[in-house]
């Protein structure tokens, strides 16, 4: 298991590469790298995002040791980003691997809804015209609610 909080871009595709290649003989690995959109206005400047240190790493190895127990998976990547994020730039990346698909399908939206709704990070929209937090959306809260 490998969880990654930091400020810099990471490559999918490296990330990705180097997972599979450590799970090997696995039947299964599944991704999901979630990107800044821009607001339906088209006028998202930067999306800020802020954590407390200790706190965000140890909650998502908790909800990442969850997954394992619930699925069988033979090893599990989260990656997030917090700083200052532009439409497009990548800001998470989840992995998933197991000897069968639907433990990896099942585990790896188990977690991107955790990191939607209850991970501890804080976004901020900066538009030319001001700033907003992001509020929790109740879609997001219905997503997590079924696991």
């Amino acid at each position: 298991m490998r969880i990654v909080v930091q400020d810099a871009p990471f490559d999918p595709g490296a990330e990705l590469n180097g997972f599979t290649v450590s799970t090997q003989g696995t039947g299964a690995v599944v991704t999901f790298t979630g990107v800044v959109r821009d607001l339906a206005t088209g006028d998202l400047d930067v999306m800020e995002i802020e954590h407390y240190p200790g706190m965000t790493e140890s909650a998502l190895n908790s909800i990442a040791t969850e997954a394992q127990k619930r699925w069988s998976l033979v090893d599990v990547l989260v990656i997030h980003r917090y700083g200052r994020l532009r439409p497009g730039d990548q800001i998470m990346m989840v992995a998933t691997a197991s000897r069968h698909r639907k433990d990896a399908f099942e585990a790896a939206e188990f977690l991107m809804d955790y990191l939607k709704s209850r991970a501890p990070f804080w976004k901020k929209e900066i538009t030319r015209d001001g700033s907003d937090w992001v509020a929790s959306k109740e879609e997001d809260e219905a997503a997590l609610n079924r696991w």
